[in-house]
This record gives structure tokens, sequence and C-alpha cells, in this order.
């Protein structure tokens, strides 16, 4: 996949894209990350990107000249997803990062000041995206958060293929508790089912170690699942036990 990021601040992106499972993902050939400032595609002597907005008002606005531009000098005629980074956008959630992941390739763009021209909403970008309902000064951390998202479903990314696969929200439940050693930390210990190595058994404990923590945490998401019948009983057990 090739990822190419437009943003005032391509320094911000030096950390993220150079650590951890991002840097891993590269070195693997898994995924292209690259940032460009958007100053360099700015048509004037002083690289200005932003105006004034019609009619008045506080703050600036990121000019459409720019972004316009680098966005056809990256793509190349080609048609990726161009995805604006905005308090406005969509909701994320882990569906809409596997389906990104589907993706060959992705253009991010960030900004900052008052907004953005309409006119970039309207005939530039294909989908809007927002990481939650609070605003923060520029697109460059959420575009950092979805990338991240996206980039670990990439096949060959995990150091094991089906890891993701079991994360809160891939299976619309979160995720159940984890442990590992020591089996007994000062008197904590690990659940007896998961040193018993009947399989069976840490399969069903972890399914309703899911249920029971999305009942608890997020009862939201269970009303958007298709749950069987063993799921709906367990379900009401947890309900009967909290009255």
């Amino acid at each position: 996949m090739n990822i190419h990021v437009l943003s005032l601040f391509p320094e911000m992106f030096t950390g993220v894209f150079g650590a951890s499972i991002l840097k891993k993902a590269q070195e693997k050939g898994a995924v292209n990350l690259a940032v460009s400032d958007i100053r360099t595609f700015s048509n004037n002597k002083h690289n200005q990107v932003d105006d004034y907005p019609y009619g008045g008002g506080a703050g600036m606005v990121l000019k459409p000249e720019p972004m316009f531009h680098a966005v056809e000098k990256i793509t190349e005629g080609r048609n990726p997803r161009i995805i604006l980074m905005c308090p406005q956008g969509e909701r994320f959630t882990q569906k809409k990062a596997e389906e990104l992941a589907k993706e060959e390739e992705l253009v991010f763009l960030c900004g900052h000041y008052e907004g953005y021209d309409e006119r970039i909403r309207q005939y530039l970008v294909t989908d809007e995206i927002s990481i939650g309902d609070f605003v923060l000064t520029g697109g460059e951390l959420p575009a950092m958060t979805v990338i991240d998202a996206v980039v670990r479903l990439l096949p060959g990314v995990l150091g094991q293929e089906d890891s993701h696969i079991h994360d809160s929200f891939s299976t619309g439940l979160l995720e159940h508790p984890h442990y590992t050693r020591p089996a007994d930390f000062r008197g904590m210990k690990v659940p007896d089912i998961l040193m018993s190595g009947n399989h069976a058994k840490i399969d069903l404990w972890r399914e309703e170690q899911s249920l029971k923590r999305t009942f608890e945490r997020r009862p939201d998401l269970l009303e958007e699942m298709d749950l069987t019948k063993e799921q709906l009983a367990y379900i009401e057990s947890l309900k009967k036990e909290k009255e």
C-alpha cells in the first residue's frame, strides 16, 4: 500500500513513522509512507497557503490551489481515496480501518487554521474522517491514528497473521483480558482456566469475558450484534447478577 500525507508540519510524522509497527511495516515492504509539505505546492513566492475567509470572521482558511495541485501531482492521474481529517467527518471505527486497508493507495489531507476552502471538500475529497467529537489544532494527530489502525491490518505487518482478528471492535465485541508470566504476582493470580491446556474451555472463557466486558463498558455495541442463543443467555445472566 502507498500512503501519502499532505501537511503544513511534516516533521510531526518523523517519530511516529520511524518507530514500532509502522517502521517495521515499511521495512517489510507492506507499506510506503510519504509526507509532503503543503507549502511546496503553493503558486506564490511567499509559499502562502491560507487566506482570510470571504464574508469576514476570525482565523485563516486553507486555499484550494495548493491542495488541488498537491493531490494532482502525487496521484498523477490515479484515483485513490482522498481522506480529509476533519471533526465534521464520519466517526472513525475499526470497520472503517478494515475498509481502508483493502485499498492500494491513500492520500491524507491535514490542515490547521480555521478550516478548508469548501471546494476542497466538494470536489477533491472522497472521505471525511473524524476520530472523535472534539477539535484539535490540526489533522496531523488524527491522520497518524488512522494510518496506524490501517497499516497494522495489512498482510504480513503483525507477527501473527490473525493477531488483529480478535482485537476490540474487530469482532464487534471488546477484547477479552490477557495474562502472561508470572502466574502469581503479589498474590494476583492468572485464572486457572488459562493454564488448564483445555483450548475449548479457554475459547469459551475468552468469549464470555469479551461479552462481559462489552456488557459492562460498551453495551451499545451489543445492540448492533446478531448474538447466538448461548450469547444471549449469558448476557441475561449478567443482567441478573447486576440486579
